[in-house]
């Protein structure tokens, strides 16, 4: 695959495989992004106009031209890929069956659509569903106008107890775990069997048209790429992670070919010894979050402890972060993200390569 902009995208690639393969090539990979990116906004293109925020959302042709804008003229550093990833919201899967989004500027929000048992009845994952017709729409027109340019991926996928969450609302599913288990693990069912059809449906189209596998984390794979999470869990004990998610994760993980856990938080990092225990897990991404969480430093046993279970581990830096990061570890399994301007990323590359 030849893009502008990515001139090393061969080499850039085969340090990615060798990663998930837990080898080292000559450097750990490293991604970078914008250190303005939080304050971005789409590039303004004034030849359209929309009823409301939920148009624009769904306005396949001016989502991608926004993302052709905002990689124009860049050069991608690293281990750095331009991937356009169909996206309306993170709680689309759950909207494919039925569920309603509500849309601001930079996300959306699900309606709990679950407020007695027989709403569980009204679930129905459909082909046809305006949502999953929207990321269709997303991704056909992405494909038409990647050629050279970028890289598209699928949409942002959260099913099992992530997905009965947006349906049923954090706050009720935690008493039901407790009240109603039997109801949660109908609605498991529901969430569990469209799944993988999902993802494979995907993964066809894209690889049908030379694509890679990947998605919102933007790290390719040759084979099926698969970031499983469940930041639901971070509120519930390890007891009731092992019965109500674990099986959805190992059957998830089962199924593709690479698979990067993501771990948002010390409330996830809980139930961290079952993650690691997976076999077909081959890295973790780990986010600490903000305040009293940062600065990354203070999470450096964590980081050693998935070292020494043989997993990589994807991890954000601020760039005065690095060079304590590199006294403190070794580089076996990294895969570091950070923000830098695009004029220091060749000094930072350099530095890297002396770890």
């Amino acid at each position: 695959m030849e893009l502008q902009g990515k001139p090393d995208f061969e080499k850039a690639l085969q340090r990615v495989e060798a990663w998930f393969n837990h080898e080292y090539l000559d450097r750990p990979p490293v991604r970078f992004s914008q250190t303005n990116a939080q304050f971005s906004s789409s590039p303004a293109i004034t030849d359209r106009s929309w009823t409301g925020l939920k148009a624009r959302w769904f306005d396949a042709e001016y989502q991608v031209d926004s993302f052709l804008e905002s990689i124009r003229g860049r050069r991608f550093y690293g281990e750095t890929f331009p991937v356009f990833s169909p996206n309306l919201g993170p709680n689309v899967y759950a909207a494919f069956h039925g569920a309603e989004l509500d849309y601001d500027e930079v996300t959306s929000w699900v309606l709990h659509c679950v407020h007695d048992w027989d709403d569980i009845h009204r679930l129905n994952f459909s082909w046809d569903n305006e949502y999953f017709r929207g990321i269709e729409e997303l991704t056909r027109v992405a494909l038409e106008k990647c050629s050279g340019k970028f890289m598209v991926g699928y949409t942002d996928l959260h099913g099992s107890l992530d997905c009965v969450a947006d349906w049923r609302g954090q706050q009720d599913l935690c008493f039901d775990l407790i009240d109603a288990p039997g109801r949660v693990h109908e609605m498991l069912c529901l969430a569990g069997k469209n799944f993988l059809p999902v993802f494979d449906h995907y993964d066809a189209l894209l690889k049908a048209n030379g694509q890679l596998s990947v998605n919102w984390m933007n790290i390719p794979s040759l084979g099926k790429m698969h970031v499983p999470s469940c930041d639901f869990t971070s509120m519930i004990s390890t007891k009731a992670f092992c019965e109500f998610y674990l099986p959805y994760l190992q059957a998830e993980v089962r199924h593709t070919t690479h698979n990067i856990f993501h771990v948002d938080g010390r409330g996830v990092l809980r139930h961290i010894d079952h993650i690691l225990s997976i076999p077909e897990v081959h890295a973790i991404q780990w986010v600490q979050g903000v305040g009293d969480d940062l600065p990354i430093l203070q999470w450096l046993p964590v980081i050693k402890n998935i070292q020494a279970a043989g997993k990589g581990v994807v991890v954000d830096l601020q760039l005065s972060e690095l060079e304590p990061f590199i006294a403190g570890l070794k580089p076996d399994g990294l895969f570091l993200c950070i923000a830098a301007e695009e004029s220091d990323q060749p000094d930072i590359i350099r530095r890297i390569e002396r770890w």
